[in-house]
């Protein structure tokens, strides 16, 4: 079937959630897409990073593949080996005690702040159950993972919203400090808030909402949904910042294309969810875990160096192009921010190029695969300088 057709049939049928972008990917080989009529693409956005090992990794493929010849789905009444593989792997790279599989990052979010919610009640009480969040952070689109959302574009339309959440300014302790009260129980951040403009926290910071936690007994939750699994360099982003959550949530890169959340507790909380406090009919799923398992033997210390490498690489060539004003993010999550043109129309004529590429809010952003090779590195650069040199000055304007 032709693109005119797919596209055809999902405007028709489909519900019109997503603005996509008006090409038709059939299939896939590495850093490659390709479409119906032979069109190819150089995809650093790896399924607004989700395809860690790129697309169709043939260790990873055949994992899946001999999975689902023998095993797909049995429901967590059961044991099954690759769920409990995986859950013994995140243990010992994170140094958590134990593990809660899902679905995706809201769906693990939203473990996070049930697990941290019943530690508060258990140890002080139904009233302690406030979660503080920050300005410009993004958990999900739950209506809890929603509410816990600190960017009021996407509170439109949905509410009531639930009780429970407050906002403060990214990097402002003060401000973290005066909210905290007996009703507060946890502190929920992203390291680096990627839906945000890609914008990492301060390390001095990271380390005051730590002590802060700390003194108060809040359970702190980083959610590493974008950032975990390689993505900065590290298996957790929390390495940068030698910090120790007593809840990391994890999605996307994890399951290498199909769909996973993980929510990773310390002996903390993880004592007080027993039998029937959560639960998910696919999490854990045998086929989904046997992919992940592959994704996280990969990522060993020999492959997150390369990673560094490309990273490395990468932002030393952003910085070089016209119109570049600066480079947010860590490792292979960047986020780049132009003086003078608009992200939205570098990423379209990028796609003319042959280049995927994401934005988030005003900044281009770029999610490659982590096995992203240094004459890949080169080739999208060598569009973006293509790009960028042929684009005239545009007056700034919000961007989603």
């Amino acid at each position: 079937m032709d693109s005119e057709k797919v596209i055809k049939r999902d405007n028709e049928y489909v519900l019109h959630t997503y603005n996509r972008s008006p090409i038709v990917l059939e299939k896939g080989h590495g850093l490659y897409a390709e479409g119906p009529e032979g069109q190819k693409y150089l995809d650093f956005t790896s399924g607004i990073g989700v395809n860690s090992l790129g697309y169709c990794d043939l260790a990873w493929a055949e994992a899946v593949s001999q999975q689902a010849h023998k095993l797909q789905h049995t429901s967590n009444l059961y044991y099954t080996a690759p769920c409990g593989k995986l859950a013994k792997k995140l243990c010992k790279r994170t140094g958590m005690s134990k593990v809660f599989f899902g679905n995706s990052g809201a769906e693990a979010n939203e473990g996070a702040i049930k697990a941290a919610r019943k530690y508060s009640v258990d140890h002080y009480g139904k009233d302690r159950y406030n979660v503080i969040t920050l300005v410009n952070s993004f958990h999900g689109r739950t209506l809890a993972t929603l509410t816990a959302t600190g960017q009021e574009v996407f509170h439109n339309y949905f509410g009531p919203f639930n009780e429970g959440f407050q906002y403060v300014p990214a990097g402002d302790i003060e401000a973290l400090r005066e909210l905290v009260d007996r009703h507060t129980c946890a502190v929920m951040m992203e390291l680096i808030q990627g839906e945000g403009g890609v914008m990492a926290l301060d390390p001095e910071y990271v380390q005051a909402v730590r002590a802060l936690c700390d003194e108060k007994d809040l359970v702190l939750i980083v959610d590493e949904v974008q950032t975990g699994v390689g993505r900065t360099g590290t298996f957790l982003c929390c390495e940068h910042y030698n910090l120790k959550p007593d809840i990391v949530t994890l999605a996307k890169g994890l399951g290498g294309g199909l769909p996973i959340g993980a929510v990773l507790m310390n002996e903390k909380v993880a004592e007080g969810m027993g039998p029937g406090t959560h639960g998910s009919t696919f999490g854990g799923n045998p086929v989904v875990c046997a992919g992940a398992n592959v994704v996280v033997d990969r990522l060993d210390q020999s492959f997150l160096a390369q990673v560094s490498e490309r990273a490395v690489q990468l932002r030393t060539g952003l910085a070089k192009l016209p119109h570049v004003k600066n480079i947010s993010g860590i490792g292979l999550m960047v986020g780049i921010e132009f003086f003078d043109v608009q992200a939205a129309d570098v990423l379209a004529a990028c796609r003319e190029k042959g280049l995927l590429v994401l934005t988030a809010k005003t900044r281009l952003r770029l999610l490659p695969p982590l096995t992203v090779s240094e004459h890949e590195v080169d080739m999208a650069l060598e569009v973006l300088a293509e790009v960028l040199g042929t684009m005239e000055p545009t007056a700034p304007k919000e961007q989603a």
